[in-house]
């Protein structure tokens, strides 16, 4: 095997940067980041938890007043679950993909465009955000066309068009979108969207400078150790030989294609470590894993 051109979090405890340390550290990023555009999809336990809640709108808010276009995301996969068995509906899933008929996409609309969306918005705006919700049904933001096996799932769609003047509209005003992942098509057939899968087709519309996976993942682990930066070869050469495997596939596999849509960096961070998305942006060492095409062995700006 070759040199790899990826990186290695420092084996041991990570270490909990001084507060003053974290502030020197951020200015240069905030700096190179003051009018780019962060797509954040958000998802797990920093969803469910109510005071890991509160500290991703007060981080959200935060990148939106150092100048950083924020474009927000978010699944609600319980929700959708929880309701539909109040309603006494059934819930399936192929290959983790949720079967959505007629019934389940009313539930879906209801839920992710209706109280998970506006939780979101209030939390973020009570940090004085200015969030403001979208449904992919709004302003044409995403036209769908239904997703491969649509006879087994149903009205699963994914993304094929997305209307990025309605989002920079919205960006331009200072404002944070919080977008369900909910689309439509040509017939007016409505759509479940992956919100993964929305996140990064919003983020290649948008050109965006990073797109940000904010889950229950705490990066990608080769052997006992997490990668903080992997490129595009080794992560290549670590699928064939069976280093990186099962779920995190499709993972890997989609940052890169992403990377190749035009996105500038893509980052996995686990939301359950406290304020994991400001240390990923604006530290030297961050806490996740960030993918790149190729690696100057860099910080993780």
């Amino acid at each position: 095997m070759e040199k790899m051109c990826s990186e290695f979090r420092p084996e041991g405890k990570r270490p909990q940067p001084m507060i003053g340390h974290v502030l020197v550290e951020a200015l240069p990023y905030i700096r190179k980041f003051e009018g780019k555009t962060f797509v954040i999809k958000y998802g797990g336990s920093a969803m469910k938890d109510e005071k890991l809640k509160e500290i991703f709108a007060g981080n959200a808010t935060l990148l939106r007043k150092v100048g950083i276009k924020v474009v927000i995301v978010h699944g609600g996969g319980n929700a959708i679950t929880s309701t539909s068995d109040k309603l006494g509906l059934e819930t399936t899933f192929v290959h983790g993909k949720r079967v959505t008929n007629r019934d389940t996409i009313d539930v879906v609309q209801m839920t992710l465009a209706g109280k998970v969306n506006q939780d979101i918005v209030q939390l973020i705006n009570e940090d004085g955000g200015n969030a403001v919700g979208v449904s992919g049904l709004d302003a044409d933001t995403i036209r769908a066309v239904p997703a491969p096996n649509a006879d087994k799932l149903g009205l699963v769609g994914q993304a094929a068009e997305i209307n990025t003047h309605y989002i920079d509209l919205l960006c331009d005003a200072g404002l944070i979108p919080v977008i369900a992942p909910i689309g439509y098509d040509m017939e007016s057939n409505v759509y479940n969207i992956n919100a993964d899968d929305a996140a990064a087709a919003i983020a290649v519309a948008l050109k965006a400078e990073k797109l940000i996976y904010l889950s229950d993942v705490e990066g990608v682990r080769v052997g006992d150790r997490i990668l903080k930066t992997i490129c595009k070869a080794d992560a290549a050469e670590f699928i064939e030989r069976g280093v990186i495997t099962g779920g995190m596939i499709p993972k890997v596999v989609s940052a890169y294609h992403t990377l190749d849509g035009g996105v500038g960096k893509v980052h996995l961070i686990d939301g359950q470590i406290t304020h994991s998305l400001l240390l990923e942006v604006f530290t030297n060492e961050g806490v996740g894993t960030q993918f790149v095409i190729e690696t100057e062995k860099e910080t993780n700006s």
